[in-house]
């Protein structure tokens, strides 16, 4: 009958074969075949990161554990509800939880609601009901903002830490410089062209600020992806409209939703539209939008890019509108059977939306008539 070993016998052998000694002599010594200790260094060997040692056990519970919060997180970005909901509201929670949990540092939190962190300060600095740590806080970043500011956002942390003194308030460069990093101040460094040849062509600007007109077709597109669940799978769709007559131009549809998905659905509408100049391509701020991909392609063909502010779903309103409407005159109206089947619900709606469907914005007329009026319009003034 095989001996049974307790535990603690094993792990301590481990032990001392972590600590450097041999499995040969560990086996002689306490007469155990190789195959045994090879299976026990599995089982109870250690590993440690920086924040603890783990059982091979314990790490795979925790990798486990770890990768189901990671998909529960992504769930939650994909459906929108963070961005949807009310800036105002978001920063309630946060004030709260920040008051209550201070294990958690302001970055983590802004970060997973979605909240720039000068946009939290701003919040907590306008409140009058702190304690009095929080209120030396809050007016000691005041003051680092504003030496900054009137620095022309020159000064480092040094600098500031030297100015703060010189007025009485003893401060460590140190927590200057930290006190930095949370509020987002850089000051001037040795590429400071370099970072601002960087910023100038990745910022994102709101070009349309809610004027959601155009003169003329081809001056402006605005796009959105969103997903269904049919039968289990998720299913992502893709639209871009131009904004002169609210025309669907291209569309697809993705299992995937990736940075590819987009540029195919752009790439679609730049040739059918004729591959159009001087225009603005509008969206929310998604990771597809702002992919180094999809603004190198954007760059190359000299179209403007232009973005709604965060949690300001009503920025990109006509792409939001569309699939408002989508969903309800048809997306929740049916019990899809396929993605097959969804596939040409989206193709039929699509077309009904151009071709048949009046638009209250365009005089109700179709988007398909509105701008075929227009070219008429512009072929009679040549």
């Amino acid at each position: 009958m095989p001996t049974r070993y307790p535990d603690s016998f094993k792990r301590n052998i481990i032990h001392r074969y972590e600590q450097g000694e041999a499995i040969q002599l560990l086996c002689t010594e306490y007469r155990i075949a190789p195959s045994t200790l090879y299976r026990w260094r599995k089982e109870y060997r250690t590993i440690s990161t920086d924040a603890k040692t783990y059982t091979p056990a314990e790490f795979n519970a925790m990798s486990k554990h770890l990768k189901k919060l990671e998909r529960e997180f992504q769930i939650i970005r994909q459906s929108g509800l963070i961005a949807n909901t009310p800036l105002q509201n978001r920063l309630a929670f946060l004030e709260q939880f920040y008051r209550e949990h201070s294990n958690f540092s302001v970055h983590e939190l802004c970060e997973a609601m979605d909240v720039a962190r000068g946009t939290f300060y701003n919040h907590i600095f306008r409140r009058a009901d702190h304690s009095r740590y929080e209120a030396e806080r809050a007016e000691l970043m005041m003051k680092i903002q504003q030496i900054f500011d009137e620095s022309g956002q020159r000064y480092g942390a040094q600098k500031i830490h030297v100015i703060l003194a010189e007025h009485g308030t003893q401060v460590s460069a140190r927590r200057v410089s930290a006190f930095m990093r949370e509020l987002g101040l850089e000051s001037i460094r040795t590429d400071a062209k370099k970072q601002y040849q960087k910023r100038q062509r990745f910022e994102k600007k709101n070009r349309l600020e809610r004027k959601f007109t155009a003169d003329h077709p081809n001056q402006v597109w605005v796009s959105d992806i969103t997903s269904f669940k049919v039968k289990g799978l998720r299913l992502y769709l893709c639209v871009i409209l131009d904004l002169y007559a609210r025309k669907v131009i291209a569309y697809r549809i993705s299992r995937n939703s990736s940075t590819n998905l987009l540029t195919a659905t752009f790439r679609m509408a730049y040739k059918d539209r004729g591959e159009p100049k001087d225009m603005t391509f509008h969206s929310d701020q998604g990771k597809q939008y702002t992919s180094s991909t999809f603004m190198k392609l954007l760059r190359k063909y000299e179209i403007k890019q232009s973005f709604s502010g965060k949690g300001q779903p009503g920025d990109n309103a006509v792409a939001e509108t569309f699939f408002a409407t989508f969903k309800k005159e048809e997306a929740y109206r049916r019990e899809y059977a396929s993605e097959r089947h969804f596939r040409k619900s989206v193709d039929q709606y699509i077309t009904f939306y151009n071709e048949v469907r009046p638009h209250g914005t365009l005089r109700y007329k179709t988007p398909q008539a509105y701008e075929e009026a227009y070219k008429a319009k512009e072929n009679e003034s040549l």
